[in-house]
């Protein structure tokens, strides 16, 4: 069997959804160029009928939004893993700043309750 560019080599894959468009492109390209559908259903290990439908979107146009729609599907995949790097390092830096935190030196002198908050300075006799 012929592996697909860009598909799972055990051959558990659906061949209509999971084949990129470039490939759809070509294989389409190389039937209108003339070659027969039965030496590329046999070479790519694909079927003719799939060609078939291949060569109707090719040649409505189809086949360029999925190129566009595959493109765009890739800036997100990017954009995601990049904010998935970025929280990861974010959550380390949390991390990291709770264990310094702990470990940091208390000042005696000062409260260490929220609720509390610093001891109030005396006031001036007569202020309201």
């Amino acid at each position: 069997m012929t592996l697909l560019v860009g598909l799972p080599e055990d051959g558990s894959h659906d061949e209509a959804s999971v084949a990129s468009a470039a490939f759809k492109r070509q294989v389409a390209e190389e039937c209108i160029a003339g070659e027969t559908l039965h030496a590329l259903a046999q070479r790519h290990d694909i079927s003719r009928q799939l060609i078939r439908i291949w060569v109707g979107k090719f040649e409505a146009g189809a086949l360029d939004g999925d190129v566009q729609a595959a493109d765009l599907l890739q800036e997100y995949e990017a954009r995601i893993a990049a904010l998935e790097r970025m929280v990861g390092r974010q959550a380390l830096e949390i991390e990291l700043l709770k264990g310094a935190l702990k470990h940091a030196p208390r000042p005696r002198s000062a409260s260490t309750s929220v609720v509390t908050g610093p001891v109030a300075s005396p006031s001036a006799e007569g202020a309201r």
